[in-house]
């Protein structure tokens, strides 16, 4: 999988500023600096070519990782919450729905839900998985580290194609009740999805 840089992606707050990194032409953003924000803000990605609604109960936090574009905290409170990382990234649809399975002890194929959507010409594949979740305590792929394996953990991955060719990662791991009760939330996010001029 190769990664955009980080100062080539830009992330666009269109309704409040909000801080994040930088990967060419997916998203903007006003000032560039990470803050920490639990407002609902309006993302905009591919040069404005599609938007999305971050919900208001997801936190802005520093990523923890170079590779990492942009996190959220969901819910913003608590300590059984779930990490949500965005990113933009290459290597193909499968390769990374197959990476995501291996992140989980011992699940195939077999075990992942996997559904995709057509909404305003962008394809959005969703996939979930539940079960012992290998957290690399790593810079990212290519550094992976330590691995802490983590029970009873659940994952969304969500992989926006956009037509254009671009493609945007969200993926949300924690605690399997806390990602089962952030998933209407991310549904939403999805569903509410919108393109240029729609």
């Amino acid at each position: 999988m190769r990664f955009f840089s980080r100062k080539s992606l830009a992330l666009a707050c269109v309704s409040l500023a909000l801080g994040a990194v930088a990967t060419p032409g997916l998203y903007t953003h006003s000032n560039g600096v990470a803050q920490e924000s639990t407002k609902s803000e309006t993302l905009s990605f591919a040069n404005g070519k599609i938007t999305v609604e971050k919900p208001a109960s997801w936190k802005t936090v520093p990523p923890k990782s170079n590779i990492v574009q942009y996190e959220f905290r969901a819910p913003a409170e608590g300590d059984q919450t779930a990490r949500v990382t965005v990113m933009g990234a290459t290597g193909g649809i499968e390769a990374n729905i197959v990476r995501w399975i291996g992140q989980f002890e011992g699940l195939t194929r077999a075990d992942a839900k996997i559904d995709k959507k057509t909404i305003q010409k962008t394809t959005v594949h969703i996939v979930e998985l539940e079960g012992t979740y290998k957290d690399s305590m790593g810079g990212g792929p290519f550094a992976p580290g330590p691995v802490k394996k983590m029970e009873n953990h659940a994952m969304i991955g969500l992989i926006f194609e956009l037509e254009g060719g671009e493609t945007v990662f969200v993926k949300m791991t924690g605690p399997k009740k806390t990602v089962a009760a952030e998933r209407e939330a991310v549904m939403k996010m999805v569903e509410g999805l919108k393109t240029k001029g729609s």
